[in-house]
């Protein structure tokens, strides 16, 4: 029982933190705008800095990021907490140990839907990569950081944001299945991989047409 109570409350918080509109509310606050109309028409960092400039962007890169790891130490925290309340039969420490990975998957993936699908924007949102990251390095921080430095290398080398946050996710998914991680974590990175990779599908169209902007660059 206290595991599915922390299950639920865990999912549920993590996708409130992610439907959080970062990129909305800045056009909102600063411009006056609905950022959805604008640029790639996503409410994540990238459309920001072509749209309301840099500033701004790291704001809302700085946040998203934020959410995610929000989203796993919060369930982390939950889980462990309502453990020791009073409530029937207490799990055992090995218990806690084997269930805690799952408590984590869960959350992960409910702040990346919530980001994606914020209830907010009537379940529409940006697509998750930074969120995602979040998720990892709170998760298991050598992902994590393995996943950031492809992203940067990859930026620097192509300057084309969508190209280096699915070099990023394959990266995440690579070291996950080479690390020695809970399967729990694995599911959720590479559900998770594949999910931020399904919602770049019309930046891989413009990469295969070679109409995908660089930074610097309109949309």
């Amino acid at each position: 029982m206290v595991f599915w109570i922390a299950s639920l409350v865990g999912l549920a918080a993590a996708y409130l933190f992610g439907s959080l509109p970062t990129g909305y509310l800045a056009g909102k606050l600063l411009k006056g705008i609905d950022i959805r109309g604008h640029g790639s028409r996503s409410t994540g960092a990238t459309n920001v800095l072509r749209t309301l400039g840099k500033w701004p962007a790291l704001a809302v890169l700085l946040i998203d990021v934020l959410k995610g790891v929000a989203a796993v130490v919060f369930a982390r925290w939950f889980y462990l907490w309502f453990s020791t309340v009073p409530s029937g039969t207490p799990p055992t420490a090995p218990d806690l140990q084997s269930s805690e990975p799952w408590i984590v998957c869960l959350a992960g993936l409910g702040v990346l839907l919530g980001h994606g699908r914020s209830i907010w924007l009537n379940f529409t949102g940006g697509k998750s990569a930074a969120t995602g990251l979040g998720v990892l390095l709170a998760m298991s921080w050598p992902v994590g950081l393995g996943a950031a430095a492809v992203f940067c290398l990859a930026l620097a080398a192509f300057r084309i944001v969508s190209l280096s946050s699915m070099l990023a996710a394959l990266t995440a998914i690579a070291l996950v299945c080479g690390l020695e991680q809970p399967l729990p974590y694995r599911l959720l990175v590479i559900s998770g991989g594949i999910y931020v990779i399904v919602r770049h599908r019309a930046n891989i169209r413009r990469l295969l047409a070679g109409t995908e902007p660089r930074l610097g660059k309109v949309a």
